[in-house]
C-alpha cells in the first residue's frame, strides 16, 4: 500500500517565502548564445560569455571561445578554478595533461599557467568559473595585468554599449 500522504506532499512547492536578502536565482537560457553580439572579445578570435558576475563573492562564470590556435595567456589565480570542457581542447604549457571534450578540471590557488590552444582544434569552448582574478605574468611571474569581477563587468559594458546591445545588458547577470 502506499502512503499518499508522504507521496503528496513530497510533490509540493515549499510553502514559505524565500529569505528576502536572497538574490534572485540565475537562469540562462541558450548558454551558447546563437546571437553573437552576446560574445564579448578578449582579443582576436577569443571571446568570453558572461553567465554569472558575482561582485559580491567576486567571481564570474563564463564560457571561454576560442577559433584559433596559440597561446592566450599565461596567468595565475590567487583563488581556485574550474572548468568544465564543453567543445574541443586546450592544454597548459606547464603541465603534460589536455583538457578534452567532456572533461572537468580544477585549478589549484597559486598555481600559474599558460593557456594553449593547439591547432588542430577549430573552436575551444569551455565553462571556467574564476575566483578572485586572473594575474597576469611574464615568463619570469612579474605582473603585466590583471582580470576580476569587475574589468569583466566593464569589458561587458563597454562591449554592450557599442554592438548596440545597450550597456545595461550585462546586468541580468550580476549577483
Amino acid at each position: 500500500m502506499v502512503d499518499t500522504v508522504s507521496t503528496n506532499e513530497k510533490w509540493q512547492p515549499y510553502k514559505h517565502p524565500q529569505p528576502k536578502e536572497s538574490p534572485p536565482e540565475l537562469i540562462v537560457p541558450n548558454a551558447i548564445p546563437t546571437d553573437e553580439r552576446i560574445w564579448v572579445p578578449v582579443e582576436d578570435n577569443v571571446w568570453f560569455r558572461p553567465l554569472c558576475l558575482c561582485v559580491s563573492r567576486g567571481y564570474w562564470m563564463n564560457l571561454l571561445r576560442v577559433r584559433k590556435s596559440g597561446v592566450l595567456s599565461r596567468h595565475r589565480h590567487p583563488m581556485p578554478v574550474h572548468a568544465y570542457v564543453i567543445k574541443g581542447e586546450w592544454r597548459y604549457l606547464e603541465h603534460d595533461w589536455i583538457a578534452t571534450e567532456g572533461s572537468y578540471a580544477y585549478e589549484a590557488p597559486g598555481e600559474t599557467h599558460t593557456l594553449v590552444v593547439d591547432a588542430h582544434v577549430e573552436e575551444m569552448i569551455t565553462l571556467f568559473q574564476v575566483n578572485g582574478a586572473m594575474i597576469y605574468v611574464d615568463p619570469d611571474g612579474r605582473n603585466t595585468g590583471y582580470d576580476d569581477v569587475f574589468t569583466r563587468l566593464d569589458k561587458c559594458r563597454a562591449h554592450y554599449a557599442q554592438n548596440g546591445l545597450g550597456a545595461d545588458y550585462v546586468d541580468q547577470f550580476i549577483r
